[in-house]
């Protein structure tokens, strides 16, 4: 069995969605973050005194900020990419709808 930092790395796939580049960028973030969360759980799992749960905190909000810039690049680059890849105005129109509903329903 393979260790998790030794895994191979994601194939991207050409779609609609996301470009290539967008899908790389967006993947090396969310491997920062990955990377954030794996420090986080270390931090609890040697949390002593007091003080450490500050330290818990603080490396929390970070990451909850990082993931925060991960939704909104998601949602930029799908606006760019959807939106410049429509057939005519209408399906622009119809995907800008879909993302600005998805951005507000999640943010």
């Amino acid at each position: 069995m393979k260790h998790a930092a030794m895994a191979e790395p994601l194939k991207i796939v050409e779609g609609r969605a996301l470009g290539a580049q967008q899908k790389k960028d967006l993947l090396n973030r969310l491997a920062r973050v990955e990377g954030q969360l794996r420090g986080i759980q270390k931090l609890v799992a040697l949390a002593d005194a007091p003080s450490d749960c500050d330290a818990v905190a603080q490396q929390m909000a970070a990451a909850r900020k990082a993931l925060d810039r991960s939704f909104v690049q998601l949602l930029t680059a799908s606006i760019v990419n959807q939106t410049g890849n429509a057939a005519d105005l209408e399906d622009a129109k119809r995907s800008a709808a879909h993302l600005a509903a998805l951005f507000d329903k999640f943010a």
